[in-house]
């Protein structure tokens, strides 16, 4: 019997059919994960979609502007007459009356004229009194003389002079008056001239600004010399703003405004339009008007001269419904759904025209036409549209990679 040598020769065709199996099978996967990683990378990224509630509440419209702080009425004290000072009552911070003496221009000089004055006076009341005696003698000479004519005693002549020094004498008592009256003025004037020495409050406040010391010359010639400044009353203080010519018409007395200061950062004052001044301010040609503010400044918080910047409310209106400006500049990117037809209007034709906004219901983006009115760069009115409290409008987007699970790196886009 004989003895086989060889294998068996179906081994080598099954594991040749083996292997041509495993290859297609290796195929098949391959072209599936290409074809899978070809359709994740040509979907797009599901977008994240920020969202706002819509809310009742104010929304009013202001015009900004930069202002001092000053005292409502800030007087000058100055003086008339020229002189030393000679002493001092009054400083910086002073709580002055009116009527009491803050200074004293040394009075010597005025006071010689005062009684150089006087002499005169009496030298002219002594002449008046001479010469009323004169002229009752002459008046008695003409009578004499006028009784005596008749009796053929004195001559026409004599009789005609005795009348010409009657009239000479009545002149001369007219003149002599005259002249009092004159010295008495002229007196008066040297009085006023010594009272003006004395620098005096004209008004009750506070001293804000000294500008003399005890020694220093004033010299009154050509202009009053400003020595004190005393505002009124610090507890009522002013706003002069300065508002561009394109704003003013929409300012009118008694609008409401509010205002910051840098030396009390995070407080805000309350004021008031108190006028609106019709003379224009021309800075390199930029017209602007002076709008005065009325403000209560019983905690003497406010200094004079602080720069304000200020906010003046021009409209107001008070919880009715309201969206997110960002939600009326909104437009989706690359989304399916439709757009609303009537949108697109600007934000100055908003009023007129409508506008639209996107709401998120039910996942899904929804255009929503709206009829919008006041708008103060923050919240818009709304006037009309299928919207109501508590709608989630679409404010912004932000996509997102479904494939890792988390948020993009693309930037925040919000509704231009």
């Amino acid at each position: 019997m004989g003895v086989s040598t060889g294998a068996s020769p179906r081994a080598p065709r099954g594991r040749a059919r083996a292997l041509r199996i495993g290859a297609g099978l290796a195929l098949l996967l391959l072209a599936g994960a290409l074809g899978l990683g070809w359709w994740m990378a040509g979907r797009a990224p599901e977008p994240h979609y920020l969202t706002e509630p819509v809310t009742r509440g104010e929304v009013a419209r202001s015009i900004h502007a930069t202002g001092t702080v000053n005292p409502v009425l800030t007087v000058i004290v100055g003086s008339y007459v020229s002189g030393v000072i000679q002493s001092q009552s009054c400083d910086f911070n002073t709580r002055v009356r009116k009527g009491q003496s803050c200074a004293r221009i040394d009075p010597r000089p005025y006071q010689t004229v005062v009684d150089e004055n006087l002499a005169q006076l009496a030298v002219a009341r002594a002449q008046l009194d001479k010469d009323r005696a004169a002229l009752d003698y002459a008046r008695i000479n003409e009578r004499r003389q006028a009784s005596l004519i008749g009796r053929g005693v004195v001559s026409q002549d004599v009789v005609d002079v005795a009348r010409n020094a009657l009239a000479q004498a009545r002149a001369q008592l007219a003149l002599d008056q005259a002249a009092v009256r004159e010295r008495e003025a002229a007196l008066e004037a040297a009085r006023v001239n010594l009272g003006y020495t004395n620098i005096v409050s004209p008004v009750d406040g506070t001293v804000v600004s000294r500008n003399v010391t005890i020694g220093q010359t004033v010299a009154a010639s050509f202009q009053t010399p400003t020595l004190f400044l005393i505002a009124t009353d610090l507890t009522r203080m002013q706003v002069d703003t300065n508002v561009s010519e394109s704003d003013i018409g929409n300012v009118h007395d008694g609008d409401p405004a509010r205002f910051t200061v840098e030396a009390w950062p995070g407080k805000s004052f309350e004021a008031r339009v108190m006028q609106v001044r019709q003379a224009p301010q021309s800075v390199q040609n930029v017209i602007t008007y002076d709008v005065v503010l009325d403000v209560d400044n019983a905690g003497l918080l406010l200094k004079p001269g602080m720069t304000a910047t200020v906010g003046i409310v021009t409209a107001r209106r008070q919880n009715v419904l309201r969206v997110p400006d960002q939600a009326l500049r909104f437009e989706p990117g690359a989304l399916a759904a439709p757009k609303a037809s009537g949108g697109g209007a600007g934000p100055g034709e908003r009023a007129r025209a409508g506008s639209r906004v996107w709401v998120l219901r039910d996942g899904k983006p929804v255009a929503v036409p709206l009829r919008v009115g006041l708008d103060d760069d923050t919240y818009a009115e709304v006037l009309g549209g299928a919207i109501r409290q508590g709608d989630a409008v679409i404010v912004g987007e932000q996509s997102g990679d479904a494939t890792k699970g988390a948020r993009a790196a693309a930037p925040l886009r919000l509704g231009m």
